[in-house]
């Protein structure tokens, strides 16, 4: 079955109010392709080889996280932007990316679903008085130690885990953030949860940490932020019986 592309970024528009969000990039329709869509690749990236994976596959649009014009990237259409842009447009092929939107939606959001992979019971906001806070705070099902839930962590993620000791014994509250989001650990330290989770590490977090009495899990960037989209593609094709097929481009950052 197909639907057609306007239909479809309506309704993904309508889904995820991506005007609602103040973001680095435009979210919604990036690049035009045909007029219809039956197949859907998604990704975290749209990274040449997830295009290269799509024009196999014969997709018709392309869902990702992270695509493409940047608030501060270089204008001009030359090089590897030339050869990603040439690929769509050689092939037809929609791009449609949700960024922020897609962090912050309570169900198929990425930290709505890193919840659901990591057996977290979700509380509230890391910003209680945003509406928009796309960073959440929960509990365990049960008190684990550092060393238990990070464990936890690499299992349901498939990945090893950076984990700096700063909390107490035993971690019952959690707040998280996926992605580059190491900078919300002291909302998280401050709002009183034991842990806090995101994708990316930077050099003063390790002492915030510590000295914010709070512990602290690198668990990846790619990997914490894939199953918002692949839960958006699902979504996408139960309601509108199209084909989805989610494309791990492997990266370990």
């Amino acid at each position: 079955m197909a639907i057609s592309l306007k239909q479809l970024i309506d309704y993904c528009d309508t889904l995820l109010t991506p005007d609602k969000y103040r973001d680095y990039c435009p979210n919604g329709l990036q690049v035009e392709g045909g007029n219809e869509v039956s197949r859907i690749i998604s990704g975290v990236t749209a990274s040449q080889a997830l295009l290269d994976r799509a024009v196999e596959l014969e997709a018709d649009l392309i869902l990702v996280h992270h695509g493409y014009f940047w608030k501060g990237e270089a204008e001009p259409v030359t090089g590897m932007k030339k050869r990603r842009l040439q690929t769509l447009l050689n092939h037809d092929i929609s791009l449609v990316a949700y960024h922020l939107p897609l962090d912050g939606h309570p169900l198929l959001g990425n930290n709505a679903q890193l919840a659901e992979k990591l057996g977290l019971k979700v509380q509230g906001g890391l910003e209680p008085d945003n509406p928009l806070s796309i960073g959440l705070t929960g509990c365990l099902d049960r008190p684990l130690s550092g060393s238990e839930f990070s464990q936890r962590i690499k299992t349901a993620l498939d990945r090893e885990v950076l984990h700096i000791e700063g909390g107490p014994e035993q971690i019952a509250t959690v707040g998280w953030c996926t992605g580059a989001a190491q900078g919300y650990i002291e909302k998280a330290a401050a709002l009183g949860v034991d842990a806090f989770i995101s994708g990316e590490i930077s050099e003063p977090t390790v002492h915030f940490a510590r000295e914010l009495g709070i512990h602290y899990f690198a668990a990846g960037h790619h990997a914490t932020e894939r199953y918002g989209v692949q839960a958006l593609g699902e979504h996408l094709a139960g309601t509108f019986n199209l084909e989805h097929e989610f494309i791990d481009i492997k990266n370990p950052v």
